[in-house]
């Protein structure tokens, strides 16, 4: 097997980074400061699930390409972080060693993967809502809108779909990928786990300052948990419930009790 050396490591990493999240990073912090300029922070508002056309079945057509697209990186990913073994090296099958087994991403131990999925989703989402709250009484935080989308009969399905989405993306590249290849660089783990939060508020700055902080330190604990076993499954579907919980709930029920 053949060693990517470090300069391609980090041309590799600043491609990947460039198609997703890093590009999201950039975006969202001159999002913040448009938003800064243009009237107190506390004033301006974050979409999240917007409604790209209001022809029903064209915004479907939308909505699903911007999730499949979003997932695009995800497949690079994958395909950077599997090793290939060729065959007739001593103790190799041929086969090599899929991504999915190096980050823990399959489906070998459900049962303890949910139930620490769901712990995790507990401990990150209460303390959200509190850390939520306080930045609007500070001024730090824009309204956050979960779902614009209008009530079609697809609305709750593709709002499923699109946290989906964000778990995948967000835990594949911003924990798996990025701590294995700042490992690979020489990084020591401490300062990749520190990145690594950065990197995951950066890209939640459009919100406002509130979110930044929260996001770190999702990102923090999310890192460490995946340091420790390895495993990126509970980090996806934890994600993914928490934005299931606010996209789906708020599109439900946020204009029932004012808040949409």
């Amino acid at each position: 097997m053949l060693v990517p050396s470090r300069r391609r490591l980090r041309i590799e990493m600043w491609i990947v980074l460039g198609l997703s999240l890093g590009q999201s990073a950039v975006y969202s912090v001159v999002q913040l400061l448009d938003k800064m300029t243009r009237a107190p922070l506390a004033e301006g508002t974050s979409t999240l699930n917007r409604s790209q056309s209001s022809r029903e079945y064209f915004d479907l057509t939308y909505q699903l390409l911007d999730i499949i697209f979003a997932l695009v990186p995800v497949v690079l990913v994958i395909y950077f972080l599997t090793e290939n073994r060729p065959s007739g090296l001593p103790g190799s099958s041929g086969r090599g060693i899929t991504a999915f087994q190096r980050l823990g991403l399959d489906f070998d131990r459900p049962g303890r993967d949910l139930l620490q999925a769901f712990g995790l989703a507990a401990l990150i989402g209460i303390p959200s809502l509190g850390l939520y709250a306080a930045g609007r009484a500070l001024g730090i935080t824009t309204a956050i809108i979960p779902s614009a989308l209008d009530a079609y009969w697809w609305t709750v399905p593709v709002l499923v779909l699109s946290a989906i989405r964000h778990g995948i993306v967000e835990e594949v590249i911003v924990v798996g990928y990025l701590l294995d290849r700042l490992g690979k660089l020489g990084w020591a783990t401490p300062a990749a786990i520190f990145a690594s939060a950065m990197l995951r508020g950066s890209y939640h700055l459009y919100q406002g300052f509130g979110p930044f902080i929260g996001n770190a330190i999702m990102g923090v604990i999310f890192a460490v948990f995946y340091t420790r076993t390895r495993r990126l499954m509970p980090l996806v579907i934890a994600h993914a419930v928490l934005d299931i919980v606010a996209f789906v709930g708020f599109s439900l029920f946020g204009r029932a009790i004012g808040l949409g």
